[in-house]
């Protein structure tokens, strides 16, 4: 599965929910990352997020079956691109 993960948690929390994240998915923006994962690979990211995370945080996963149900247009520069293997 493809899975895009979006955060937005106190400042204080940041740097641990990106690096937990990091662990599993491509960084691609401030606050964003993707990447494909397996359901196990993505529950085990699911479960460390919210050992980070305090209720008045707010993280978003959007799964699809694969990255080709994804289209993603970029303005600008992009920052990263995910090549990710399982």
């Amino acid at each position: 599965m493809y899975v895009v993960m979006v955060y937005d948690v106190a400042v204080e929390r940041v740097a641990k929910v990106l690096k937990v994240g990091r662990r599993y998915l491509t960084w691609v923006q401030n606050s964003v990352l993707e990447g494909e994962l397996s359901p196990a690979r993505f529950a085990r990211l699911k479960a460390e997020v919210a050992k980070v995370i305090e209720s008045s945080d707010a993280v978003r996963f959007y799964v699809l079956p694969d990255k080709g149900a994804l289209r993603v247009e970029v303005l600008g520069t992009s920052k990263n691109e995910p090549s990710q293997f399982i």
